[in-house]
């Protein structure tokens, strides 16, 4: 048994203690909390590096933190194809810039019990930045929680993961969120999907047409039309994670989510590829 070691601290996010800490905060000093009304029981968060996508995800953990304190976060991601294996963490938790992140044992073995999973742990697993890179962000502002982390394909058991989540939280009498990683369209010829040429015409296409319908899913808390905007228009690479989550807040009674952000990377950096990133919060 252990603690997970980060593999991507210090390139897709800071390395050390203090630059977290200093980045965070300059995240916090932009954050602008949704207006219109929201739970804060869970969230759609981009899993880019920091500098791309940081201050989007940041955004929806913030806004969370804002409404709820969990004592406990699902978080939902990896990149799976339909139909595959679903994955979950059994360890002690993983270790990040700013201390220890434990493992719910309790959580993640009555998960494990419902459902056929490969098991990971510190030792065994797959490298994968859909989870890691939100882990500092968890610590930083519920630094008492405890997570369970579980990699879901694109399938209708992901939205049974996610409602079996909730049920778990409830037999346990934890206060918990639901967060779904995934970023939306991959574009240019990095990718190999580059339908509408390159420059700002391809950017506005992504933004107004084919991030659209997936996002609009995730703000009606849809989850068989986000794994059909997905599976459909290439418009994210980890739907079953957004499903999972919108699973579980629709067992909660959500309906509706909030935009907090919208961006690319082409708004950072532009490039002839590029990647749509949505922050909904819950």
């Amino acid at each position: 048994m252990g603690y997970r070691k980060p593999d991507l601290a210090g390139a897709w996010y800071p390395g050390g203690e203090r630059d977290v800490r200093k980045t965070i905060e300059g995240y916090m000093a932009e954050v602008q909390i949704p207006k219109e009304p929201y739970r804060g029981i869970g969230g759609i968060v981009p899993h880019a590096g920091w500098y791309f996508s940081g201050r989007t995800a940041f955004s929806v953990f913030y806004s969370i933190s804002k409404k709820s304190s969990p004592s406990l976060i699902w978080l939902f991601g990896m990149h799976l194809p339909p139909q595959g294996p679903d994955y979950i963490f059994i360890d002690d938790g993983y270790e990040t810039p700013l201390g220890k992140l434990p493992l719910h044992v309790d959580a993640a073995g009555m998960l494990l019990d419902s459902f056929d999973f490969l098991k990971e742990d510190s030792k065994g697993y797959s490298q994968d930045n859909t989870i890691e890179v939100q882990l500092p962000f968890v610590k930083y502002l519920f630094p008492e929680a405890r997570i369970v982390t579980v990699g879901v394909s694109p399938a209708r058991r992901a939205y049974e993961i996610g409602e079996r989540a909730v049920s778990i939280s409830q037999e346990l009498g934890a206060e918990s969120c639901f967060i779904g990683s995934t970023d939306l369209t991959h574009y240019g010829p990095n990718y190999s999907f580059s339908p509408h040429g390159t420059g700002k015409d391809a950017v506005r296409w992504v933004k107004e047409e084919n991030d659209k319908p997936i996002v609009d899913a995730f703000l009606q808390a849809d989850w068989e039309g986000a794994l059909h905007s997905a599976l459909s228009r290439q418009d994210a690479c980890c739907p079953g994670a957004a499903a999972a989550a919108i699973g579980a807040v629709r067992r909660t009674g959500i309906k509706k989510g909030v935009l907090v952000q919208y961006t690319t990377s082409y708004d950072i950096h532009p490039d002839s590829s590029f990647v749509g990133y949505a922050g909904v919060v819950y």
